[in-house]
């Protein structure tokens, strides 16, 4: 069955061979009938017939709702697929399969696997996805709704693997710092592994990202370790520019000269006063800085 694509079935009107089947069947109990009458046994040669070929008939009769679509196999053979809803009649000897082309959402459990760093993490996607080829749907794979869940995860499980958890570099992209370029890799990742069974990806993300419990209050701990020395580091960025365009402003103004100490007096208490996380409390000088 390698390399099967979907093909248009054919088909004839339902509401046609639905009328042609009354007719038929009507004719066929009037000869009945006429038989009868005339006590005439060999009008049954006629009868057992056509009453087989209006049942033949009838057992070809197929609806297909919007959005789905039949499968059609015959000795073995498949002969194409009708994806036009509507009311039809085809071979009564073929076997149909009901393929949804509805769209469907899968959502992954929630797994344990080691990121980027070997820190363990839980995570679980949402996959968004719908059969384009149902032939490859129904014969390329055994169940294509669970090759979807297998595949799906992974997918995430490889995701996971290649990035970090999260990263303090900028320039290095992380499950909880680049969520949309992770979306992007997810849904690439996942729609190559499920086109063999015809499928199509609309969209994938993560629904889920969080430390493993195990080491959820040490991560923590690190995070805000981290969050605080960034936060000191732009703080002590602006006070040295700060301190650097008043003594800039002092020394261009001509307000005051001051001599090598007393600028390092001047940058000590500027550096505490803009640094330091309570309030500063002035001090004034009434004397000298010089014994």
């Amino acid at each position: 069955m390698e390399g099967i694509t979907e093909k248009t079935a054919n088909k004839l009107s339902g509401y046609l061979m639905l009328f042609a089947t009354i007719a038929l069947g009507a004719a066929n109990i009037y000869v009945l009938i006429l038989g009868i009458r005339a006590e005439n046994p060999g009008v049954l040669w006629i009868v057992i017939p056509v009453a087989l070929i209006v049942g033949l008939i009838s057992a070809g009769l197929i609806v297909v709702q919007p959005n789905d679509s039949r499968v059609l196999i015959l000795f073995g053979k498949y002969t194409g697929t009708i994806r036009e809803s509507g009311f039809w009649c085809i071979n009564p000897f073929t076997i149909r399969k009901k393929v949804s082309l509805r769209i469907h959402n899968f959502n992954s459990e929630k797994i344990k696997v080691n990121d980027l760093h070997g820190n363990p993490i839980e995570i679980a996607a949402v996959v968004v996805w719908r059969v384009v080829d149902s032939a490859r749907a129904i014969f390329d794979v055994q169940n294509y709704e669970q090759f979807v869940a297998i595949q799906s995860e992974t997918a995430v499980r490889s995701l996971a693997t290649a990035y970090a958890y999260d990263s303090s570099d900028e320039e290095k992209a992380s499950l909880r710092g680049n969520t949309q370029e992770i979306s992007e890799e997810l849904k690439k990742q996942v729609q190559r592994r499920l086109e063999i069974a015809g499928l199509e990806i609309i969209e994938s993300r993560i629904s889920h990202l969080a430390y493993a419990p195990e080491i959820a209050q040490a991560m923590l701990r690190r995070q805000q370790a981290q969050a605080v020395v960034a936060a000191r580091q732009k703080i002590v960025e602006g006070a040295v520019g700060m301190v650097e365009m008043a003594l800039k402003a002092l020394s261009e103004q001509h307000i005051v000269e001051l001599d090598n100490e007393k600028k390092a007096t001047m940058v000590n208490n500027l550096m505490v006063a803009l640094v330091s996380e309570v309030s500063a409390q002035p001090v004034i000088n009434t004397g000298t800085l010089y014994q």
